[in-house]
């Protein structure tokens, strides 16, 4: 899985419409952890994996191109 960024995070923040108090709910940490490491970047391994669940619980991706991001995955429709 590709590297959360804080540029990533919020990326991905603004394709969901969650704000941090959202993205710090969703994945069971401090909202003031999520401001810190979108003001710093400075989170621990385990922390980075909670949001990156989080974002993926909603079919939302962290990628690592030419720069970092995210990305909305959809769902191929079943028979």
């Amino acid at each position: 899985m590709a590297e959360l960024t804080p540029e990533a995070n919020r990326a991905a923040r603004a394709i969901l419409k969650w704000t941090v108090r959202d993205l710090a709910a969703k994945a069971g940490i401090a909202f003031s952890t999520v401001h810190r490491f979108e003001s710093t970047g400075s989170a621990t391994e385990a922390t980075k994996e909670k949001i990156k669940a989080a974002f993926a619980a909603h079919d939302v991706e962290i990628t690592n191109g030419d720069y970092t991001g995210a990305r909305l995955l959809l769902r191929k429709l079943r028979d």
